[in-house]
């Protein structure tokens, strides 16, 4: 029996039928532990942005490392790299003036934006603000606060109330926030998290007008607008940086990761917009108490800076637009199939084919893995894909042949 842990996994068949050991990574392509190539249908977990194999991010890691692998972020104590990199995001942030908090990842950046916002109402004297709501299918990592913000009931079943004073309401129907907001009042909501698109929880793209909807409420009732970019951010949305850009969303915070260094270092980073902040950077004395020990690491940040380099220099934005509508292009004819309900596409460089049998999805999964093409099962029963901006056009024809074979 092997010692290692996977997340999000059955072990006992993992013990029974054995890994999928990946050994290596070119472009769009993964290797296993035999040499087999596969097609990564997913960009590893939706954060290989910028494909596999970037010397130049190792080059610039191992460099920092050489140099000065990390120090304490907290207090007044900070890297000239940290400096860099988040005048850098500041430079790209959806409201002008934000600031940066770095984290280790996604699931911090949402743990962090919930005890922010709570910390925000308490100093400005409303501390009867404390709920967070979420949306139904909606997927916020799996720390304490995100698991109680999930909209995916698997995810929070078995732990017991972990966090409360959350709510959820519908995904797709702004009228439930407004709803929920009436009968709970304005004065006791602290923020509404909200994805631009559902990643883990299917791929599941907002109706038209309803980003703006819920923005718009949250405005008006004085209610702190959470973008969860973690899947969307850093150009996964196709043509922005961000959705909130892509929507003129101007939230109040929003929780990046993934995309933020391609995966190659675990980073993450809250964005918070200068409303927000402002109590904390005016007169000395009022203090957030919070910070990870990891956070800022110097090594992540090399990788941040030498990613956002690559993602400007070969225009990875605009690739990413154009294959948010090549993937549209060849999969959305998958639709036609007697085991698909639906195609999800069309929105950036995400779809999701959606099986009338939810429970053949794993074996779906496992059925392209044996025909060249790593992917993985999402939300109740959906195949993901989200792949590099580097993939062309005949990589991702080829995949949406492969996947037809798959499901026929």
């Amino acid at each position: 029996m092997g010692a290692l842990w996977h997340g999000f996994a059955d072990m006992g068949a993992v013990e029974r039928d054995g890994a999928f050991v990946l050994t290596k990574g070119d472009g769009v392509y993964v290797f296993d532990s035999d040499g087999r190539r596969y097609l990564d249908a997913t960009g590893g977990l939706w954060f290989v942005n910028v494909g596999h194999g970037r010397t130049e991010i190792a080059e610039a890691v191992a460099a920092q490392l050489r140099n000065l692998a990390h120090c304490s972020n907290f207090g007044d104590y900070t890297t000239d790299v940290a400096q860099q990199l988040a005048e850098r995001l500041a430079a790209i942030a959806p409201v002008a003036g934000s600031k940066i908090f770095f984290t280790s990842g996604g699931s911090d950046s949402i743990e962090s934006a919930v005890k922010l916002a709570r910390r925000y109402w308490h100093v400005l004297g409303r501390p009867g603000k404390r709920i967070m709501v979420g949306r139904e299918k909606a997927y916020h990592g799996m720390h304490v606060a995100g698991t109680s913000l999930s909209g995916l009931p698997p995810n929070r079943d078995g732990y017991g109330e972990l966090m409360p004073d959350t709510r959820t309401v519908g995904w797709d129907d702004a009228k439930s926030l407004l709803a929920l907001i009436e009968e709970l009042g304005a004065d006791n909501i602290a923020a509404f998290f909200c994805e631009p698109i559902i990643g883990a929880g299917g791929v599941y793209l907002p109706p038209d007008g309803y980003l703006a909807e819920v923005r718009q409420i949250c405005r008006d009732h004085d209610i702190l607008f959470v973008a969860d970019e973690v899947v969307t951010g850093f150009g996964r949305i196709g043509g922005s940086w961000f959705a909130s850009s892509r929507f003129d969303l101007e939230p109040d915070m929003m929780t990046t990761a993934k995309g933020l260094t391609s995966g190659y270092v675990p980073m993450g980073a809250l964005f918070v917009a200068p409303g927000v902040a402002e109590p904390f950077f005016g007169e000395p004395g009022t203090w957030w108490r919070h910070g990870y020990t990891y956070g800022a690491h110097a090594g992540a940040c090399a990788a941040g800076l030498a990613n956002l380099d690559i993602l400007e220099r070969e225009n990875l934005l605009d690739a990413a637009k154009w294959l948010e509508s090549t993937l549209h292009e060849h999969l959305s004819p998958l639709a036609d199939l007697d085991a698909v309900a639906e195609v999800r596409s069309g929105l950036g460089a995400v779809a999701a084919v959606q099986l009338q049998d939810p429970a053949a999805a794993a074996g779906i999964a496992k059925k392209l893995r044996s025909l060249g093409v790593s992917t993985r099962a999402a939300g109740a029963g959906a195949i993901q894909f989200s792949p590099s901006f580097v993939m062309t056009d005949d990589q991702v024809a080829e995949l949406a042949a492969i996947t037809r074979s798959a499901l026929q």
